[in-house]
């Protein structure tokens, strides 16, 4: 007796797929804008600065010849980096009303993360407070512990309602 082999895939499911229906298409990364950039540059060398304590200068000048650099929102990157340094003391009183221990004891990560996010919050009103929060989040899963952006995104919340209480009420009272 001769087994009888159908050509045709229809008929015999044990067959290949096509290659079409054998993998999900792979979703294209999207470039990073520049605003990210320069809060990913922006958050090490504030990094930098809270482990080593060395000059803003001096860190500014070391992160500047990093190679993605030039994609970066200069601009923004100044004001986060000089203005996070700048006013270190009291974004860590903003954060200390938010956070359960010490700013100094917080991962220097996380600590980073937050105060970009806290400047963020008070200096850059033209950003939604959303998306700040989202920003600092999106920072804290690429650079982060395992968790951290958790932590992140409940502290961020809170000094909202604090920073932009208006912008945080009329989105709440929206949603309802």
């Amino acid at each position: 007796m001769t087994d009888v082999i159908d050509s045709d895939p229809a008929a015999n499911p044990a067959a290949e797929p096509a290659p079409s229906a054998a993998r999900p298409p792979k979703k294209r990364a999207q470039p990073k804008s520049a605003r990210r950039r320069s809060r990913e540059i922006a958050l090490q060398g504030i990094y930098e600065w809270l482990v080593s304590g060395a000059d803003a200068s001096l860190v500014d000048a070391h992160v500047r010849e990093q190679n993605d650099f030039d994609k970066c929102d200069t601009a923004h990157f100044d004001a986060l980096l000089h203005g996070c340094i700048r006013e270190a003391a009291a974004i860590d009183s903003v954060l200390a009303r938010h956070v359960d221990r010490k700013t100094t004891q917080l991962s220097p990560v996380e600590h980073a993360v937050l105060m970009i996010g806290v400047y963020e919050l008070q200096h850059c009103v033209e950003i939604p407070y959303k998306v700040a929060i989202n920003e600092a989040v999106e920072l804290a899963k690429s650079f982060g512990g395992t968790d951290g952006h958790k932590y992140v995104n409940g502290v961020l919340d809170k000094a909202a309602a604090d920073l932009r209480t208006v912008e945080v009420e009329a989105m709440r009272a929206a949603r309802r």
